[in-house]
């Protein structure tokens, strides 16, 4: 047997994963699974999910994932818009990944609050040109991918025919710049350091995303596991985190950490896919009851009142 490692953690101790466990979204699962909840229930009250956010009002800081293509699925019908659909009728935030101007359209024809995540094209004018036109078809806000450079090769990735490149520093500044020139926040999506955060936050990014992209880089540090370093030197910017929410109490944890909204994926992608709309609109209606249900048993009445120390790993507190 493996003796334990220590780790700079809240416990300071954890197991040896053996070599093959490099799944980035496994290490997310797992840590997310130990950490446990302290009840905190005399003088507590029904808890209001209700977000602001960039001067609007949402449901719930549960929000919809930035699924790319999923249209070329060759499903009988177009899940695309089908989320876009029940983020509209819940309330909630929406998110669209990498799609071609024209789909882009149709999804933001649904009328949905929706955030567009653009590639980090070498070509920067399709950067630009790609914000231009969310911009045009009243975007709530647009971001880049900043994680989405390198490929498995360890070359620069190429996604549809489209090649990717690297972002500065001074890049990052210029297209927050230029959204604001547009009249839209914007969004860094792929943050994993306090580095990372520290120049987002300087090069005036509105808000960042705490991801790992679901394990582009193996043994990628749970975003759990990180958020409260991220928080730190996070400022002014809104701090989004997504990666293996897949219930309520997912969500509970990483708001308590210092996430102001998480995103859900792959929790919704197999009823979204079989039932469209529907099937999603259950799905978050369950996570809002589940993550109502934890504020409720802890104390928590409201998105400003969540205090990490009721959270517990391995033994102590965070």
């Amino acid at each position: 047997m493996e003796k334990e490692a220590k780790w700079p953690g809240p416990e300071g101790l954890i197991p040896v994963l053996p070599k093959a466990a490099s799944n980035a979204s496994w290490h997310t699962r797992r840590f997310l699974d130990e950490i446990l909840i302290e009840e905190r229930i005399i003088g507590t009250h029904v808890a209001d999910l209700t977000m602001q956010l960039w001067g609007k009002n949402f449901t719930s800081p549960i929000m919809m994932p930035a699924f790319s293509h999923l249209n070329k699925a060759g499903l009988d019908h177009q899940p695309m818009e089908e989320y876009a659909q029940a983020a509209k009728h819940l309330g909630i935030v929406n998110w669209v990944g990498m799609e071609s101007d024209e789909d882009y359209a149709k999804i933001a024809e649904v009328g949905a609050e929706t955030i567009r995540i653009i590639k980090p094209f070498a070509d920067h004018e399709k950067i630009s040109s790609q914000m231009a036109f969310a911009a045009a078809h009243r975007a709530f806000a647009v971001g880049i991918d900043i994680d989405h450079s390198i490929g498995t090769d360890g070359e620069l990735d190429v996604v549809d025919g489209e090649k990717l490149g690297t972002l500065t520093a001074q890049d990052i500044e210029k297209f927050a710049a230029f959204s604001r020139e547009l009249g839209m926040p914007f969004v860094a999506k792929g943050v994993l350091s306090t580095q990372d955060a520290a120049i987002c936050q300087k090069a005036g990014v509105d808000a960042i995303v705490v991801s790992h992209h679901h394990g582009r880089l193996p043994f990628a540090v749970p975003p759990a596991m990180i958020l409260p370093e991220i928080k730190k030197v996070s400022g002014k910017m809104k701090v989004f985190a997504d990666c293996s929410v897949d219930d309520g109490r997912d969500a509970y944890k990483l708001m308590a950490l210092g996430a102001d909204a998480v995103s859900t994926g792959r929790a919704i992608l197999p009823g979204l896919l079989k039932d469209g709309t529907p099937a999603v609109e259950k799905k978050i209606r369950q996570m809002n009851a589940q993550l109502k249900e934890l504020m409720g048993y802890t104390g928590v009445a409201a998105l400003d009142a969540f205090d990490p120390t009721v959270l517990w790993y391995h033994g102590r507190h965070f």
